[in-house]
């Protein structure tokens, strides 16, 4: 472990080393202090601080990745996010809904990816992310058919679907509830739900960038009813546009929370934490794009907050295999996917895909071995 932890800047030394020292003991920080750690400048404290915590939680000197791919179904969507330069209305000539052998395709094409071997498929090593736009028409007999015929043809592959936002759209357009919803698709086939369109867990700000998306308390609750239906799932934040410093800290607050319930209850929970910066290019929000020490620095303070979270995952989509490297540094313990595929990220003008061998290679110069996993971080080959 960190042995020694860098001197808290001098102006707010008192504040901050009395949460260092929390932090050494152990002891869960409250929003005042992670909003403290959250306007703390100096990079090197905070980056030993998540280390420690890192490194509490996964004492072994390894990282994980995960072979994935990533797949939207469709770009179709009504709920006229104000950050996302992926959407089509419908109508639009550029719109598409992928029919099952575009889909089937694609998977394929996974699995033929050097490394993929029947083993790894075997132990549940290969998954697919399925997420796309809030299609007026696609109701829950069409999930609930791409499922099913998923796993048909791949008995094994997992698949890790349907954001929070996309279940609560599809209730409302089949006028079922979120149990209903998601009891069904896992019955069809599905195994896991991202957490794609956490955004920020505040009212007020989803009003204003996601008017068309689920509200926090929808978002929550259908994280909460997976995990009573037994599935892992994954939680996220994209930061950097209209919310404020101590809404970033009641969006971890949220999920803390719902953690501690979903963990005294005993069946599923979230595995993982990934946070990214806002990528303005294409989109309709006027934001300055937040920089690097933003990125470590958001990284840092969530690993410290979320302390009931077993992982936390860099993001090299949106920064690049040599920043999300850095961020091995301040809390993070696993590389992502390799996704081979992402469309909602780089429609707005940035893409860093990386294929195994970088990330392999990336996590061996930070002086870590990698380690791959699947979707509940079990390790299936190092």
């Amino acid at each position: 472990m960190t042995s020694t932890i860098a001197k808290a800047p001098a102006a707010a030394a008192t504040d901050l080393d009395a949460i260092a020292a929390k932090v050494q003991d152990g002891m869960r920080l409250d929003r005042a202090e992670g909003l403290a750690l959250l306007r703390c400048e100096e990079l090197a404290f905070l980056g030993d601080l998540a280390t420690l915590v890192r490194e509490r939680l996964r004492p072994e000197r390894t990282v994980s990745y995960i072979i994935d791919r990533n797949i939207n179904p469709t770009n179709v969507c009504v709920a006229r996010c104000s950050f996302c330069a992926f959407d089509r209305l419908p109508g639009d000539p550029e719109g598409y809904v992928l029919s099952h052998e575009q889909v089937f395709a694609k998977v394929d094409e996974l699995l033929a990816v050097p490394g993929v071997d029947a083993a790894l498929i075997e132990r549940g090593g290969v998954q697919v992310l399925l997420q796309g736009g809030h299609h007026p028409k696609l109701g829950i007999e069409w999930y609930e058919a791409l499922f099913r015929a998923l796993r048909a043809r791949y008995p094994k592959l997992h698949i890790h679907g349907l954001s929070p936002s996309e279940i609560v759209h599809v209730g409302k357009l089949s006028h079922l509830s979120i149990d209903a919803v998601v009891g069904r698709l896992q019955r069809a086939g599905l195994d896991s739900i991202p957490g794609g369109g956490g955004e920020i867990l505040v009212d007020r700000v989803r009003r204003e960038i996601a008017p068309g998306k689920a509200m926090t308390a929808e978002w929550l609750e259908v994280m909460r009813v997976a995990h009573r239906h037994g599935m892992m799932t994954t939680a996220t934040m994209m930061y950097g546009h209209v919310e404020r410093p101590e809404e970033r800290i009641d969006h971890l607050l949220e999920l803390r929370a719902l953690q501690d319930e979903s963990l005294r209850a005993g069946r599923g929970s979230f595995t993982a934490f990934i946070c990214w910066p806002f990528q303005p290019g294409g989109s309709e929000l006027d934001c300055v794009k937040s920089g690097a020490n933003e990125f470590l620095r958001m990284n840092a303070v969530a690993r410290l907050l979320l302390d009931n979270f077993p992982h936390q995952q860099t993001s090299f989509v949106t920064q690049g295999d040599k920043l999300g490297q850095l961020a091995l540094f301040f809390g993070c313990d696993d590389f992502g996917g390799t996704m081979l595929e992402e469309n909602v990220v780089s429609a707005a003008g940035t893409q860093c895909l990386i294929t195994i061998e970088q990330i392999e290679h990336c996590i061996r110069a930070a002086g870590y071995e990698p380690v791959r996993r699947n979707q509940r971080y079990e390790l299936l080959r190092r």
